[in-house]
């Protein structure tokens, strides 16, 4: 079979990246699902994104319990996945690509913590960054073919020297360096970042760790000023009524006395 030149192999990747487009948040099902309608609805929305579509899984169940057993999403309600679980579920889709398990799991912790569950009439949420986003990446593949042009124009006329076959595959493995490199670079700039965000969301929780154990030990402190005068105010009334009964029976003995006389 007749290697493809570098210019046909980007015809046919371009078609098959139209076919590759984020999940339109109406397409999310609106009641929440179980395991297995969960695993099929990822599966029927992202196969096309898959390198090989025939053999590789889109989310295993094995995966998913994964996610919620290190804490890169809330564990099921009830055995059911809400529409923000399928969020996290793509985000983590895409992460995994490139990032490992540890960087994931920082960088969705601040979101889970902050927007898991809520909705416009409760406050900012996951649907809502997620409508956010989609909106923003609608224009990301017109911007890649962009990309693309300009890479393919750097290697199209290069290694002149070399004929035939060895020429398309040197033009091939120079496109792929070029594209390594770019994602080396912005591999490095996203780690960076998360490495700052980690580092922001350790200060934030410790900061609100050390408040709220600054509120339970006054809290404490109170509860045992309280307790302390509550025991001094039984004391005093224990006193009290001591000291009234022993008038009292002082009186007593002297009306007797009184009387006998």
């Amino acid at each position: 079979m007749q290697e493809q030149s570098l210019d046909q192999l980007l015809e046919k990747i371009d078609n098959k990246i139209t076919a590759i487009s984020p999940i339109d948040k109406e397409d999310i099902p609106v009641v929440p699902l179980y395991m297995d309608q969960l695993t099929t609805f990822m599966d029927s929305k992202l196969r096309s994104s898959l390198r090989n579509s025939t053999e590789d899984k889109v989310l295993t169940k094995t995966m998913i319990n994964n996610y919620a057993k290190n804490d890169l999403i809330p564990p099921p309600i009830k055995k059911r996945y809400s529409k923000d679980h399928l969020y996290e579920l793509l985000f983590i889709f895409y992460f995994k690509n490139f990032m490992s398990i540890g960087d994931i799991q920082t960088l969705l912790s601040p979101i889970t913590a902050e927007f898991f569950g809520k909705r416009k009439e409760k406050g900012f949420g996951i649907e809502d960054i997620y409508e956010s986003l989609y909106n923003m990446l609608k224009g990301t593949r017109g911007r890649l073919r962009e990309e693309l042009e300009r890479n393919y124009e750097s290697v199209k006329d290069a290694f002149d020297g070399v004929s035939g076959d060895k020429r398309e595959y040197l033009k091939k493995f120079a496109f792929i360096c070029e594209l390594s490199y770019d994602i080396y670079l912005k591999k490095y700039i996203i780690e960076q970042m998360v490495d700052e965000i980690s580092d922001d969301y350790i200060i934030e929780r410790e900061s609100a760790y050390e408040d709220e154990m600054r509120k339970k030990a006054a809290k404490e402190a109170t509860q045992e000023a309280m307790r302390i005068a509550k025991l001094k105010h039984e004391k005093n009334k224990a006193l009290e009524k001591a000291r009234q009964e022993k008038i009292k029976g002082t009186q007593s003995y002297s009306s007797l006395s009184k009387k006998l006389i």
